[in-house]
């Protein structure tokens, strides 16, 4: 049985909380006093520490922190206002496991602490900043948790790694992260856009050169293998090598050694392939582009990123990821997003993924005279789209009551993207169900 330890200075939420909890088996501590919280986890030991953001005296980001300090294998989940994104952001980079806004509903809260249990603490899990590496956010869905769990299993392995994705779904970040995990990290990381490379060239970029060799070979060249000797080599987008050059790359895979050109001596090599494409390899195969033997050799394990607009929890997540960014590197101080744009950025579907939206919400900032960036600083394609495209409205009482039902029952209740449909957030959608008494099968 695990122990949950709830902290907030609301009396009556922290025990309608705990009787929650304990109906689903769970053994609950309530602390109304976020000072005490200390001495209460220096008596007993917590798996996963429930805390309010805003409290008096003490913060929740001051009790993730003390937490860390002084049980680090704990879990922590911060509770905070829906509309406050940038600070979850900020609580997931002291180390907390995850937040959930409120108001939430119970099964949210449940979900979110079996997730919490079900985590491996590992050497990432202890550092700060869990959840965002390379100055990668991961995200805090299930679909973007399972993602990091799938990159700190292949981590350490010797596993060749075939990340696959659209454009702009951050497949190079994936393939650093995974380096700097694991026992290479001290080793080379050497990417090689695999599309730019001229066919005359790639036997010299891939494996070097010797003086004289050819035409223009003024001077001995080191090529990738032997650069990345050690560590990692990243092949990316490796849809686009030509056939000749997938014959080499597999044989030197298969006999760990390079022969640089005009050369008569083999070079031994140990790297770790990491590869990416957004193209289809398998129907590359079948129509005869892509070699067999080299597809499995390099998909060992397979990763596949999401496209961002499968990952509609995180939306706001990494719009206020950018914006620190781009507040950092334009020298701004933007706070957040006015509520029209948070619900344009929801609905959008971001058809260049992370990419994207980086560039979306940088030229904004640049463009932001204010604290929070309007529909003024964001490109009108985004949103007319949006309203052209838009299905549902709200009118009245009763027409809204039955619109509700039937988007319900056309997402199969699920409430995120019922929202979504809707063009609402996830808290109005609550408020609205409990003022129709929709019930939720």
């Amino acid at each position: 049985m695990a122990n949950i330890l709830i902290v907030d200075d609301d009396a009556t939420f922290c025990l309608m909380l705990k009787k929650l909890l304990e109906r689903h088996k769970f053994r609950v501590t309530t602390s109304f006093s976020p000072q005490k919280v200390k001495s209460i986890v220096k008596q007993q030991f917590y798996d996963v520490v429930l805390t309010d953001l805003r409290m008096p005296d003490i913060s929740g980001m001051e009790i993730i922190r003390l937490i860390k300090r002084e049980s680090p294998e704990t879990q922590t989940i911060m509770m905070t206002e829906y509309a406050d994104i940038a600070t979850a952001i900020q609580s997931i980079r002291q180390g907390a496991f995850n937040y959930i806004p409120k108001p939430f509903q119970p099964e949210e809260v449940i979900n979110i602490i079996r997730e919490a249990l079900e985590a491996k603490v590992s050497p990432v899990d202890n550092r700060p900043n869990n959840l965002l590496q390379n100055d990668f956010l991961f995200g805090t869905s299930k679909i973007s948790l399972h993602l990091k769990g799938y990159v700190e299993l292949v981590s350490p392995t010797s596993l060749s790694v075939l990340i696959t994705g659209e454009s702009g779904t951050g497949k190079e970040y994936i393939a650093r992260l995974i380096h700097n995990l694991s026992q290479r990290n001290v080793k080379p990381f050497v990417a090689v856009d695999c599309g730019a490379i001229p066919t005359e060239l790639v036997a010299s970029e891939f494996f070097g050169h010797i003086k004289g060799s050819f035409t223009g070979a003024i001077s001995d060249k080191t090529g990738h293998f032997e650069q990345a000797n050690g560590g990692t080599l990243f092949l990316d987008e490796v849809g686009n090598l030509s056939y000749s050059t997938q014959i080499q790359l597999l044989r030197t895979l298969q006999e760990r050694s390079i022969k640089p050109v005009g050369s008569n001596y083999e070079i031994p090599v140990d790297v770790r392939i990491i590869a990416a494409t957004n193209e289809n390899l398998q129907l590359a195969q079948e129509q005869g582009n892509f070699r067999d033997d080299l597809f499995h050799r390099l998909n060992e394990f397979e990763i596949k990123m999401p496209p961002l607009r499968e990952r509609e929890d995180d939306i706001l997540l990494f719009a206020h990821h950018f914006l620190a960014q781009a507040n950092s590197s334009l020298n701004k101080d933007v706070q957040g997003f006015e509520p029209e744009v948070e619900a344009v950025f929801r609905n959008y579907a971001w058809p260049g993924n992370l990419r994207e939206m980086k560039n979306v919400v940088k030229r904004a900032t640049l463009l932001s005279s204010g604290r929070r960036i309007g529909l003024n600083e964001i490109s009108p394609e985004i949103y007319r789209t949006q309203q052209k495209d838009e299905q549902f409205r709200l009118f009245n009482e009763t027409s809204e009551s039955e619109l509700i039902q039937k988007v319900l029952e056309t997402v199969n209740y699920n409430k995120s993207k019922a929202a979504r449909l809707l063009k609402i957030d996830r808290k109005t959608l609550y408020n609205k169900l409990k003022l129709y008494q929709i019930e939720i099968p």
